[in-house]
């Protein structure tokens, strides 16, 4: 769908009031959960309303779909069954031997779609270390698609999106042909940063983590200005089935609501942490783009809002993989889990866990290494998160 609020208003205004109209029938001011599979005809193929048949469509997704588009600054949102299924549909679109450019430190589940399914109907991927560096050296003749993670999972590192936007623009203008690029935005969320301002041409989320921050919906989307794209995705949404349930795009909506607030809390608090970590004995590297020293902080200051670092955080510990399976095992307020961007806060060893499927060597050459550890911050007060840290380090 797309977005419907007035542009004038600030992000937590436009989070509430974007896709939530006042129900003309009730009044009810939260909207009802419309759990139909199917809608009445007046006559043949003429709906008594908009709505058929919830698998092509289905008010709580409409109205979801409106907010992530205004949020997003888009022109339509698209809410799919989980950030996996929203990866694939994107993959799908593309034509047989197709050729994908993807950052090389992306989200395990990302690496797992690109290497072991993608390539079955004849889509290849080759990894780079910088996309803003190596992107250009990696285009093919058949490649149709960019893929970049900004800040990358698990490391954290930060691409110019304006950057790579301007090196597929050049290709474009001298071959005839566009590049897509698709940037993952699961890591900071609309609030943090907006890429399709930054020249990107389709964004994607894991609802899941951020947008609706509860750790109660699996959900994904994708955001978009392109007519065409639009078209295409929403043909195979429907004609693939990747929808999530009426109930699971209430309660992401109802997460939406809130995600200012939580965000930014969730940021405040990594960037104490990280400053915490970053001058402990026991930790050999921290990886959070909020801090100056950041290789990349730069590019913070220009896509970020505020320059917030947001709420994910890893680090190096010393002592190797038994550290680091100590200290994750002894924390308290954070719970060892995989996910993230949930209202509480949790830890994992990336390795073994979210990218336990990618080769040793291959994710120890993108700084995966056994020592590192992810932290999602949530928004508990940010002193009784540091003292859990301090209590586990000592354990470690």
């Amino acid at each position: 769908m797309t977005q419907d609020t007035d542009s004038q208003y600030g992000f937590g205004t436009q989070a509430i009031h974007a896709g939530a109209p006042i129900d003309p029938h009730t009044g009810a001011v939260i909207e009802p959960i419309s759990l139909s599979t199917t809608f009445g005809q007046s006559k043949p193929s003429v709906p008594l309303g908009v709505y058929e048949y919830s698998r092509s469509a289905n008010p709580n997704r409409d109205n979801f779909e409106i907010a992530v588009a205004t949020l997003e600054k888009a022109k339509y949102a698209l809410a799919l069954g989980s950030g996996s299924a929203a990866t694939a549909l994107i993959v799908q679109s593309l034509p047989v031997d197709s050729h994908i450019v993807s950052g090389a430190d992306v989200y395990g589940g990302t690496h797992r779609y690109f290497t072991k399914v993608a390539n079955t109907h004849g889509v290849t991927t080759t990894f780079v270390p910088d996309l803003a560096q190596d992107v250009k050296g990696a285009i093919k003749a058949n490649t149709r698609l960019v893929w970049l993670e900004t800040p990358s999972n698990p490391t954290l590192t930060v691409t110019d999106i304006a950057r790579v936007a301007e090196i597929l623009k050049e290709h474009e203008s001298t071959t005839g042909i566009k590049i897509p690029l698709v940037v993952d935005n699961t890591f900071l969320s609309p609030y943090v940063s907006n890429p399709l301002v930054h020249g990107a041409d389709v964004v994607v989320h894991s609802v899941t983590k951020y947008i609706n921050g509860h750790s109660d919906v699996v959900m994904g989307v994708i955001a978009t200005n392109s007519d065409s794209l639009h078209e295409r995705f929403r043909f195979l949404q429907n004609a693939l089935g990747s929808v999530p349930s009426p109930f699971d795009a209430w309660l992401a909506h109802r997460g939406l609501k809130t995600l200012h607030l939580r965000a930014r809390q969730a940021s405040t608090s990594a960037q104490q942490i990280a400053e915490y970590l970053n001058q402990h004995s026991k930790v050999s590297r921290v990886n959070y783009p909020g801090l100056k020293a950041h290789r990349n902080h730069e590019v913070v200051v220009r896509q970020h809002r505020d320059a917030l670092g947001g709420g994910m955080i890893s680090f190096r510990i010393k002592g190797g993989a038994q550290a680091a399976s100590d200290f994750t095992s002894n924390t308290k307020l954070f719970t060892l889990a995989e996910s993230l961007g949930g209202i509480e806060s949790l830890i994992e060893v990336p390795a073994i866990m979210t990218h336990g499927g990618i080769p040793q060597a291959e994710r120890e050459a993108n700084g995966v290494y056994d020592d590192l550890i992810r932290i999602s911050v949530g928004i508990e007060d940010t002193e009784d998160l540091i003292n859990d840290i301090e209590q586990a380090l000592a354990l470690a």
